[in-house]
């Protein structure tokens, strides 16, 4: 049904009148809705990506079994430091995950990066700090709802998106009231913190807007402008309560010591952070390590190691030493050099694809050069390739929207919220890297079925 509905879409779109009209609408709506990263498209696509009602049951059930898989890994490493160690959270990383955000749930907003072929589902990577992309899913969403080849599509298909915004204002208020102990006297305050001049900066004008829908004052600001006096932290006179941290710590730490009201008022309980500072824990690339690795087994439940075993590819920490791959031991270093078909090298806390050496796509001496390079960072992970698909898209060209249809691989994030997948988005990409910064597109993902 999938691959036919895919064809009928494609068969719409060789209609000239109703391209050309799609096309219009698509420009016209992305311009409105700010939904542009970087100035360019955010979704330089004419399609979105279906997925049918069993396989996002699939997706909803192993999110939430290696969701409990890590909220266990969160809970061993705030009494264990060298599970810490293990993780890759440096000193002063440890000194932030120390601090009691006030609520239990480790990430209560996060993204799984998967790949969901005809037979397999797997994760590649987790966003556990900050992630993005819930309310550009949502616009990109309601526009491409709006399509006129979508309504044609729509007399023939059930189409359903999905919204996120909704559900990351609860785990806001959610937290919140966790946090206070109680439910809230008045309605919070939420500041929208992140540096200034990212290309991110329209998706926190679609959140301030929508929060200020919704009833509740909201602002967007930087580090700096924050104030802390003692009891209440301030911007610009105005009190604030919530703090929805987009800040990755990786960029606060250099300007900590400038800028420290954030971290003051967070140490003193002052604000409810979310995500807080723990979520450091998850976000390192090493918890994959953590999941797959033998030796912290006794940490999860047999239905966790199921999906473990079946869901997250075999991670280690890349260095010198004995390991173990499906039980039998290797030199880790001898190994990965063998075996560069089905491996690749990425850094442990890096993000926009940076750093990362692909094995397949690699000559032997651009393996060796990576394994070298990898060594003296000192903060490297290997991880095994997993299954992924390709698909093709009608992908748009300049301003005159020229439209190609090219083979894309389909990077399928679902969107967590107090470890629940309630959303999703699909990331396409020419390249091996399905990644926006890395040069990427979104585009949304519908549930289809036949009427």
């Amino acid at each position: 049904m999938l691959k036919e509905a895919v064809s009928y879409y494609h068969d719409l779109l060789e209609d000239e009148k109703l391209l050309r009209e799609s096309i219009e609408k698509l420009d016209e709506e992305l311009e409105k809705a700010r939904l542009i990263f970087g100035g360019r498209r955010l979704s330089p696509y004419l399609r979105p990506h279906f997925i049918t009602e069993n396989d996002w049951a699939v997706v909803c059930n192993v999110c939430s079994v290696i969701w409990s898989a890590l909220q266990k890994v969160k809970e061993a490493a705030i009494e264990d430091s060298n599970l810490l160690d293990e993780l890759g959270i440096t000193q002063i990383e440890k000194e932030l995950v120390s601090i009691n955000p006030g609520y239990k749930k480790i990430s209560p907003t996060a993204r799984l990066d998967s790949f969901l072929t005809d037979d397999s589902f797997a994760f590649v990577e987790l966003n556990g700090e900050s992630p993005a992309g819930i309310a550009y899913a949502d616009s990109a969403t309601d526009i491409f709802h709006q399509l006129p080849v979508m309504l044609k599509f729509k007399e023939k298909y059930e189409v359903r998106g999905f919204e996120g915004r909704s559900k990351l204002l609860k785990v806001l208020l959610d937290s919140y009231e966790e946090f206070l102990g109680k439910k809230p006297e008045k309605e919070p305050t939420i500041a929208i913190v992140d540096l200034k001049g990212l290309p991110t900066q329209k998706e926190f004008e679609l959140f301030c807007d929508y929060f200020e829908s919704q009833g509740f004052y909201s602002v967007i600001c930087a580090p700096e402008e924050l104030e802390f006096d003692g009891s209440k932290l301030y911007f610009k006179g105005v009190e604030i309560d919530i703090v929805y941290k987009r800040l990755l710590v990786n960029e606060y730490i250099p300007i900590m010591n400038d800028y420290p009201a954030l971290l003051e008022a967070y140490r003193a309980g002052a604000i409810c952070m979310v995500n807080s500072f723990q979520s450091k824990i998850i976000h390192k690339k090493a918890v994959f390590a953590v999941l797959t690795n033998e030796k912290y087994s006794n940490l999860f439940n047999e239905e966790e190691l199921e999906k473990i075993n079946k869901h997250v590819p075999w991670t280690r920490r890349f260095r010198e030493g004995k390991d173990l791959y499906k039980g039998k031991e290797i030199d880790l270093i001898t190994w990965t050099r063998k075996n560069k078909s089905k491996l690749v090298l990425k850094p442990n806390d890096e993000y926009g694809g940076q750093g990362i050496f692909i094995g397949w796509t690699s000559s032997d001496t651009e393996w060796d050069e990576a394994i070298d390079s990898a060594l003296t960072n000192g903060d490297y992970l290997v991880q095994e390739k997993v299954q992924t698909s390709k698909e093709p898209f009608p992908m748009l060209f300049g301003e005159t929207g020229e439209m190609k249809m090219l083979d894309q691989l389909v990077d399928l994030d679902p969107l967590l919220f107090f470890g629940k997948a309630e959303s999703a988005f699909t990331r396409l990409s020419s390249s091996e890297l399905a990644n926006v910064s890395s040069g990427g597109g979104m585009v949304p993902t519908f549930i289809i079925n036949e009427k």
